[in-house]
């Protein structure tokens, strides 16, 4: 089983949705970044379960503990492991499961592949493993903040319901200021809305997440194999319940031609800049030095209350499941820093790869 990602820049992650803990060991972090545990703390508070009407009601502090790769609050250059416990799983709710797979759930890919599968709440494939995407992000948001990099992603659409577009600065001043994590406020409370109600039906929405790097420098990635959007596309697909990605205009450059959508190259400020940023900031598996433009598809939660037809594997029929439990009516809200943290994690890399950070000292 595969639980690692990145070459230089590497993060691996633990855990289970109820087991003891959760979390992510980074290795190949340059010493003498400076770094505390609210640094990770800020980040993983944007995930945390129980925060809105639109989340889980499950509670969960999500505080975590940092146990080795930080002397003197800067990094040593070993690996950083955070660990965060879990202390408020009700693995009752899921016993009837032990030998039903959940429809659209990778229950039964585990219990084929593996056999011994940890059925309680997804096991190692619930959407709480992504706890350790966001400590490996935050540690890499703080290595790309030397560089000014910034990243951010919100919520364009939840179901039929989209967000018009919003200049960067607006879009970092909203997206805090609704559960939603959407831009466009008055989008933001029609999403909420449409959210509320399929929770209220017993049901579950999706929609796309967008997430925007600015400051890149041009050259990250490699032409061939190793690209930066094959990159970031493979981060963003691992993602649970992520069922699409695009770069830049994505899908939409088959309704287009060339002359329509190539991106020119000008001069401004002294700096060359193309007049539109259709590839999304990366051309030919190189970033040129525009924003890096990304969204996923997300789809809804197919943890719902509705009665659902499953098999009974041991007896071999048909058989009708309700699923109880604590479950988000809709990811997206939650999924955006996850979508952050994968991002800040793939230029994290690239930085290290490509020479602009330092691979064991920041003083050097």
């Amino acid at each position: 089983m595969s639980n690692s990602i990145g070459e230089k820049f590497q993060i691996t992650t633990f855990g289970s949705s109820h087991g003891k803990a959760v979390g992510a060991v980074v290795d190949g972090c340059p010493a003498n970044l400076e770094l505390s545990p609210e640094d990770i703390q800020k980040e993983l508070d944007k995930r945390k379960p129980g925060t809105s009407s639109v989340t889980t009601p499950r509670k969960e502090d999500d505080e975590v503990q940092i146990l080795s790769g930080i002397f003197e609050g800067k990094t040593d250059g070993t690996p950083i492991t955070g660990v965060i416990l879990n202390k408020n799983q009700h693995s009752k709710d899921y016993s009837m499961f032990k030998d039903t797979p959940r429809p659209s759930h990778g229950d039964y890919g585990w219990m084929t592949k593996y056999g011994n599968y940890d059925y309680n709440g997804g096991g190692r494939g619930s959407g709480r493993i992504t706890i350790g995407h966001v400590i490996g992000g935050a540690i890499a948001k703080k290595l790309l903040k030397i560089h000014n990099i910034e990243i951010i992603s919100h919520v364009t659409q939840i179901g039929d319901i989209k967000a018009k577009p919003q200049d960067y600065t607006t879009l970092k001043e909203n997206i805090e200021k609704n559960p939603v994590r959407c831009g466009d406020l008055k989008a933001a409370s029609e999403m909420e809305e449409l959210i509320l109600a399929k929770k209220q039906e017993g049901d579950s929405v999706g929609g796309i997440v967008e997430t925007i790097a600015v400051n890149i420098p041009a050259g990250l990635g490699e032409p061939v194999f190793e690209r930066l959007d094959g990159d970031l596309a493979r981060i963003l697909m691992n993602i649970g319940a992520v069922k699409g990605v695009e770069i830049g205009l994505g899908f939409d450059v088959a309704n287009h031609t060339g002359s329509e959508i190539n991106d020119n190259y000008q001069i401004e400020n002294g700096k060359i800049t193309t007049r539109t940023n259709n590839s999304g900031g990366i051309v030919g598996g190189m970033s040129n030095g525009m924003p890096i433009v990304s969204r996923i598809a997300v789809k809804p939660t197919p943890s719902i209350s509705k009665c659902q037809d499953s098999v009974d594997l041991k007896k071999m029929e048909n058989k009708k499941i309700e699923i109880k439990g604590r479950h988000d009516p809709c990811i997206c809200p939650r999924v955006t820093v996850v979508a952050e943290s994968s991002t800040a994690i793939v230029l994290a890399d690239h930085m290290i790869r490509s020479g602009f950070i330092h691979p064991t000292n920041l003083e050097k």
